[in-house]
């Protein structure tokens, strides 16, 4: 009985991730958008929502990887899994609140490390698998994307260099469109994964499925792309200001650069099924789209701030996963330790968010978060 209960809270504790996940991650979808005004806020969201749902079932690469081949699978248990998805959950509001786009990807990996760290020790560990598949994955991805955008905005501006700016930009907003789809589409079918595979472990490690075969359930795919799909509709605007205007103010040409070239970098990860980060690949490419304009038009103030949160992302979730597995297990190894936590975690965020919701920010190009 005391594993069914855990394996709901899991279960819960997996979609609110994958919540989560959608509205911390809005901005790599549609940030560049808005801030060339190629769409208006709440349409961008929603079209991102909407293809954030139906990237969910194009592969399942992604969801294979995260669910084997980083940490041992003899030492995963529900709890460890709650752990994980806890500290995952603690990164991306802390750097939601802060307006930093930081990786939910490696938030989520970092998480059920230190889980299962704390729950095995140093063995418990894959280093090999770690490295290959996120590590390397998150150095390389924003140094291709940064690459792969500048290239094509410096072709861009010799193509379209002598023609009138006014035309020019109301093509490449509707480009802009094309490009932001083809993005969440892959974030979709990038991110969504990461919850389907963490969900499908769980079972496994519950008895419910076989560890033989990994078979992702239909209902855990429907329920992933769902709440991904919600958490995207609700925004995230305090990252989509950084990533829109923030790094530096730019143009259609290089929204459209930064888009398509994020989307290269994350659909080609998703079909190598590597757990790649959407907000290092949109990121890089931003960055490379600005650059390769002009080094000064780039706020690199602002970029050290996002490589800091990047670099702390894994140690930090880790940390917080091994500190919620430490204090569950103080209450035995059943369901009463998960249930406790999950109580004060909700108590928490209930009440950050209901002062935030009375103080009634101020708007700006974008409603506040709900």
């Amino acid at each position: 009985m005391d594993s069914d209960i855990i394996l709901v809270i899991v279960v819960g504790t997996a979609l609110a991730f994958d919540f989560t996940n959608g509205f911390h991650d809005t901005a790599n979808a549609v940030a560049t958008s808005i801030s060339t005004r190629a769409l208006a806020p709440r349409t961008a969201v929603t079209l991102a929502s909407i293809l954030n749902f139906a990237g969910a079932f194009i592969s399942l690469e992604v969801a294979a990887t995260v669910a084997g081949g980083i940490v041992e699978a003899d030492i995963v248990s529900p709890t460890v899994i709650f752990a994980g998805l806890i500290g995952a959950i603690f990164w991306n509001l802390l750097t939601w609140y802060f307006g930093l786009p930081s990786s939910s990807s490696h938030a989520l990996i970092g998480g059920v490390v230190g889980a299962a760290f704390a729950a095995g020790g140093l063995n418990a560990i894959q280093g090999g698998g770690l490295l290959e598949k996120v590590i390397v994955p998150a150095l390389v991805a924003p140094i291709v994307a940064f690459v792969a955008a500048g290239g094509a905005i410096l072709i861009t501006y010799r193509m379209v260099g002598r023609l009138r700016p006014g035309p020019v930009n109301r093509g490449y907003r509707l480009g802009q469109i094309a490009s932001a789809s083809l993005l969440a589409l892959s974030h979709g079918t990038n991110d969504a994964q990461k919850t389907m595979g963490i969900i499908t472990l769980a079972l496994i490690a519950n008895g419910d499925l076989s560890a033989s075969s990994f078979d992702v359930p239909t209902w855990v795919i429907v329920s992933s792309a769902t709440a991904i799909a919600l958490g995207t509709y609700s925004g995230g605007w305090r990252i989509i200001r950084t990533m829109g205007s923030r790094i530096f103010k730019m143009d259609p040409a290089q929204g459209f650069a930064a888009q398509g070239g994020g989307a290269a970098v994350l659909l080609s990860a998703a079909h190598l099924g590597f757990p790649l980060s959407t907000t290092h690949s949109i990121t890089g490419a931003v960055l490379g789209a600005g650059a390769a304009k002009s080094l000064s038009a780039v706020r690199w103030g602002v970029a050290g701030n996002i490589a800091v949160a990047w670099i702390l992302t894994l140690p930090a979730a880790a940390g917080v996963g091994a500190l919620t597995y430490g204090v569950s297990r103080i209450f035995g190894t059943g369901a009463l330790g998960p249930m406790l936590i999950s109580v004060c975690l909700l108590a928490l965020v209930g009440a950050a968010f209901g002062k935030r919701v009375q103080r009634g920010p101020a708007l700006t190009t974008a409603p506040a978060d709900a």
